[in-house]
């Protein structure tokens, strides 16, 4: 199924929005290389403290629940959360 490839970009679409007060703002991109699959996510940088959480726990848990779906795809699916430009 051609959905199944792309799970991790919508799982990660889905559960952020959930999390942030701006769920428009924000954007996951798909990147697949040599290294396995990067997703890139973008978040209104008044969010990026409910992403990464306290200690990086809200993060880390995001990852790992990428792993698991990667694993699943007999892929590497890593998580890059880009910090937003200051205007």
């Amino acid at each position: 199924m051609a959905d199944e490839t792309f799970a991790d970009q919508h799982f990660v679409q889905f559960v952020v929005q959930q999390i942030v007060d701006n769920p428009d703002d924000v954007v996951v991109e798909r990147q697949v290389d040599e290294m396995g699959v990067l997703i890139t996510l973008k978040v209104n940088k008044d969010d990026m403290g409910k992403i990464i959480g306290k200690d990086g726990q809200t993060a880390k848990a995001i990852r790992v629940l990428l792993r698991i779906i990667g694993s699943k795809n007999n892929a590497r699916v890593n998580l890059k959360i880009v910090e937003p430009e200051e205007a």
